[in-house]
């Protein structure tokens, strides 16, 4: 006998859960790639701002100009065998170098501001035409440093705008007037010039002569200056020093350190 066979048809809906749920791990999986995206676009921003963050760092700290010397010059009349000498130092000889693992410096790019507590001025290198002031008039670019000397302390208002800079020791030959580059072992002198109204009036300052014009400062003894040598990156140097109590017969005066 055989057994009666009924089929029947449920109406199972179970499986419509299944599709939800999966609908719902499909919108995760997108919005946690999408999370992901943004957050490594992000951590590579940052990464390469760091990076630049910390080179820009690493030059500030790095690329400092360290002023070793400053020595006075005092104008002077020669007459015969008898030398008249100014009662001011009215040229200023800084040895300039760079401190250990410091990044080169274009000295172009360095202003330098000094100030005797009643005339201040901020004064830019001799060759650079971007400056405002364009060169110095009688700005020479040759290897002599010499003839920029002397028009720097004779020639209008350059005094009061200008310094100019010579080397010492240039091992890589990458310094000269025209691209005065300095790396790490270098050693320059700046000069710079204060020539007083009084100092004005002598014929001579150190090699050089002419009639001298005025830069306003007065460096008489026991005046206190600052000068400041402000690089285009890296820290600010500052250099402070008060003048000796009487030059007495030197032509030439230590001042600093």
């Amino acid at each position: 006998m055989k057994a009666n066979r009924t089929f029947s048809m449920r109406n199972n809906t179970r499986a419509q859960v299944g599709i939800g749920t999966l609908i719902i791990f499909i919108a995760m999986v997108l919005v946690a790639a999408v999370a992901a995206a943004v957050l490594i676009q992000t951590s590579g921003i940052l990464q390469q701002k760091a990076q630049s963050t910390g080179k820009q760092s690493t030059q500030e700290v790095s690329s400092n100009l360290m002023v070793k010397n400053i020595e006075g010059v005092r104008a002077k009349n020669t007459t015969g065998d008898d030398t008249n000498l100014s009662e001011t130092v009215d040229l200023l000889k800084l040895q300039v170098g760079l401190n250990v693992g410091s990044s080169p410096v274009d000295v172009n790019q360095v202003v330098i501001s000094i100030t005797d507590g009643s005339i201040a001025h901020n004064l830019v290198y001799a060759g650079n035409s971007k400056s405002y002031e364009g060169f110095m008039d009688g700005f020479d670019d040759s290897s002599s440093a010499s003839v920029n000397l002397e028009k720097l302390l004779t020639n209008g208002t350059n005094p009061t705008q200008f310094y100019t800079v010579d080397k010492i020791r240039d091992e890589d030959q990458s310094f000269s007037q025209a691209n005065p580059v300095m790396n790490t072992g270098d050693l320059i002198i700046v000069y710079i010039a204060t020539v007083s109204s009084e100092g004005a009036n002598y014929g001579a300052i150190a090699s050089t002569s002419g009639e001298l014009k005025s830069s306003g400062l007065e460096l008489v003894p026991r005046t206190a200056v600052n000068i400041v040598l402000t690089p285009e990156s890296g820290a600010a140097t500052v250099a402070e020093f008060v003048t000796p109590s009487s030059y007495g017969v030197k032509e030439n005066v230590q001042l600093y350190p």
